[in-house]
């Protein structure tokens, strides 16, 4: 039997298909999943991304559901943020089968409650595996049915009621959609606008034929680059698998790093809502509480992941949260994390105005960061806790909010987090400058792997 532990992660289940993840043990997440939420609603929502994998395995999750005798709404082939928008929208709760940007032999399920409420491992994923490893108990009463819905076009209609694109000045923007979902939604959220989409990899293809669909990794970002300055594009946007994620690239192909734009959209968002509050995660750069604050924003600091960002969200009534890792969160869209409505706020700050993107995120680029460097190691504890003692001789800041936080002031800061399912410290460091921020990361990285 499948170790559910081991595909049963912190925000989702994720595993190789056919080995870990098989269509009769989705049909038991499916029937756990109408479990826990039975009390709540009637019906689920249910979507897919374009893995050859997927359209099997949603089918068997709706099975599940439907012995419950719950019903089933499927939408078929979707994003994330589409699914997160019709659990939203219809009020329930919601199944999405993508495995992201993973290698097309893994399949996974991210799971929400009515209104696209996150649910982690604190929040219901514990009790499902539970659940599924104790036997599901059966159903005697009447199954469910199984009725389809397009909710694409109420989707893109939504995104264009939050940000208004209607008089910017003609653009013209490479969308590299990796042969994932991007390929599908955006030409319908961008139809009718001044927009000239160059498209790249649109074809819904879940074998991945040109590059992997994970723009964080920058060798996926080259042909995007390439393009954008072989064509004089204005912008590049990338997109991952489920184009829940968007990156950007500015119109010298060079890469706007996520807390740029979490910055930019942050700007935009207190302008509707003055002294409202911003949420940004412990591995975002400096540079955001900062502009939050001379915009007379309340920035609130997390610990990373959605689920964290999605509770202080809701706690603060914050108006919008970003992360390093390009997930934005937006409380017009049910505090769900939508790539493709930050990529409409990017679009319309470059239209409404006459510069370059590069002259316009360099107000928001204050500091060098080193991106996230991973060292493996044989005791995470003892290695994090030398790198603390060293610290704490110079005389830094520390605090312990996930995983260690060191900030030397002006010379830079850094966090080194633990890895949940691998022997791995991840460590993010940024600094004033260049020199200052590889002086610092050579320093801790001594530290870790001597």
């Amino acid at each position: 039997m499948t170790d559910l532990s081991a595909i049963v992660k912190a925000y989702d289940i994720r595993g190789v298909v056919g080995e870990d993840l098989t269509e009769e043990l989705v049909t038991d997440f499916g029937a756990a999943f109408a479990l826990l939420i039975k009390p709540d609603s009637p019906s689920v929502v249910v979507g897919h991304d374009m893995r050859d994998s997927s359209p099997g395995l949603a089918a068997a999750f709706a099975e599940g559901v439907t012995a419950q005798g719950l019903d089933v709404v499927s939408i078929g082939l979707a994003s994330t943020d589409e699914l997160y928008f019709a659990s939203g929208s219809l009020n329930m709760p919601g199944a999405m089968f993508t495995a992201s940007h993973n290698p097309a032999r893994y399949n996974g399920i991210k799971l929400c409650r009515a209104g696209a409420a996150p649910v982690g491992q604190d929040s219901g994923l514990a009790e499902i595996r539970d659940t599924v490893e104790h036997g599901v108990p059966e159903f005697g009463g009447q199954t469910g049915g199984v009725t389809e819905r397009d909710v694409l076009p109420d989707y893109a209609d939504h995104l264009r009621t939050l940000v208004d694109l209607t008089a910017i000045r003609p653009l013209t923007v490479v969308v590299d959609a990796g042969n994932g979902m991007g390929g599908l939604t955006v030409p319908r959220v961008l139809d009718g606008l001044p927009v000239t989409v160059d498209p790249l990899y649109f074809e819904l293809d879940g074998t991945f034929p040109n590059h992997e669909a994970n723009p964080l990794d920058p060798a996926n970002l080259v042909d995007l680059q390439a393009r954008v300055r072989e064509v004089g594009a204005d912008l590049g946007l990338a997109f991952d698998g489920d184009a829940d994620r968007c990156f950007v690239v500015d119109e010298n192909g060079d890469p706007v790093p996520p807390s740029a734009i979490t910055a930019l959209v942050a700007t935009r968002e207190l302008a509707k809502e003055p002294g409202g509050t911003i949420i940004h995660n412990l591995i975002t750069s400096k540079a955001v509480p900062e502009i939050v604050t001379e915009h007379g924003g309340k920035p609130v600091r997390t610990r990373v992941g959605h689920s964290f960002i999605k509770e202080t969200m809701a706690r603060t009534n914050a108006i919008f949260g970003g992360e390093h890792s390009a997930h934005y969160y937006f409380r017009d869209f049910w505090r769900a994390d939508t790539g493709m409505l930050a990529a409409l706020h990017v679009l319309a700050a470059l239209g409404e105005q006459e510069g370059t993107l590069s002259a316009l995120t360099a107000d928001y680029t204050r500091y060098v960061a080193s991106g996230e460097i991973n060292s493996t190691v044989d005791d995470q504890a003892a290695r994090q806790a030398a790198v603390r003692e060293a610290f704490a001789r110079r005389g830094g800041t520390i605090d312990e909010l996930d995983g260690l936080t060191v900030d030397l002031g002006e010379s830079g800061w850094f966090n080194l987090r633990a890895s949940n399912t691998e022997p791995l410290l991840r460590l993010n460091v940024e600094a004033p400058d260049e020199a200052a921020m590889r002086a610092l990361t050579d320093e801790v990285l001594a530290l870790l792997r001597d």
